[in-house]
């Protein structure tokens, strides 16, 4: 297994289009990290000592739009923004905190999905490719169960998803630690969950986020290698992929604003730091049911894309 997963690795790597997804995912970061930059140099980053009778004054204006809003989305988002407010009114937190390399980090993290576009393209090819090029048969010939090479192609899709993550939180970290500096002091999160707002570290609050925003991109990246195995076409599986990612959620949360049965679509339950600070998008969700949901998603598009790749006909 590991020779043949050392084999995709390669083959990935030789083709230029890598290096370019790379260089763009790098570029863009420091894109990001200047223009940010250029912003701080104009901005007043003082403490305004009335910022408690400030936060005090917009808690009054948000539980008034909470009255009047008629969706529960928007209800628990002013809640939870009164929450955190009348925390740090009551523990002395200062709503402007110095601009640091954290900061820079967490802003970065809304690239994640630029590197899911890439990651998506690579999982679409990687088997498509094969039949395309005709190398599927010299792929075949080897005495290697098929299940063992189909399932080294998706562990290297997943190996090259770890890598742009690690790409991302990596260099952000290091062109924000150049750009912004090093805080002077540990960093806390304020964490909204069940009512309750705890303070939390923020570098365990940036992997945790990481962490968990790469779940859609996951599960995307899954119905992508599923496409491409099961209809041998690279296309069809970025173009609906792609999609997906940028419209899936927004029309699940139209659909779940008057329909229960929303959370048993997929993008109801990729976004798992709903149950992390917040709430979850359709009431009764629960932690548990969204990761039973991506778990049975999961296995319905591993399953497709290796039981069409046993027994398809490779000569025809």
């Amino acid at each position: 297994m590991g020779n043949l997963i050392k084999n995709e690795w390669m083959k990935i790597f030789r083709r230029p289009g890598t290096y370019v997804m790379v260089a763009i995912l790098v570029i863009s970061i420091a894109i990001v990290g200047f223009v940010v930059k250029y912003q701080q140099n104009g901005m007043d980053v003082s403490e305004d000592p009335k910022w408690e009778q400030v936060l005090q004054e917009e808690n009054n204006a948000l539980k008034q739009q909470m009255d009047q809003s008629r969706t529960k989305i928007k209800k628990q988002y002013f809640k939870k923004e009164i929450a955190i407010n009348d925390y740090r009114i009551k523990h002395h937190i200062p709503p402007r905190e110095k601009y640091s390399v954290w900061s820079f980090v967490k802003d970065s993290s809304q690239l994640i999905v630029l590197a899911g576009l890439f990651i998506i393209i690579v999982a679409a090819g990687i088997v498509a490719s094969e039949f395309n090029w005709g190398t599927i048969k010299l792929l075949l010939i080897r005495p290697i169960n098929r299940t063992k090479i189909l399932l080294s192609k998706y562990l290297t899709v997943l190996l090259y998803a770890i890598f742009m993550l690690s790409i991302l939180f990596v260099f952000s970290t290091i062109l924000g630690a150049i750009l912004f500096g090093m805080p002077d002091e540990a960093v806390w999160y304020l964490n909204y969950n069940n009512g309750q707002v705890t303070e939390q570290n923020i570098v365990v609050h940036l992997l945790i986020y990481y962490g968990l925003s790469s779940i859609d991109m996951i599960m995307l990246v899954t119905m992508a290698f599923m496409i491409s195995s099961v209809f041998r076409n690279s296309s069809l599986a970025i173009g609906l992929s792609l999609f997906l990612l940028f419209t899936g959620g927004q029309f699940t949360t139209l659909l779940a604003m008057k329909f229960t049965w929303a959370k048993y679509i997929l993008f109801a339950n990729t976004d798992l730091m709903q149950y992390v600070e917040g709430a979850p998008l359709v009431e009764g969700m629960t932690l548990s049911f969204s990761v039973l949901m991506l778990l049975a998603y999961f296995a319905l598009f591993q399953f497709l894309a290796f039981f069409v790749f046993q027994k398809r006909d490779i000569a025809a």
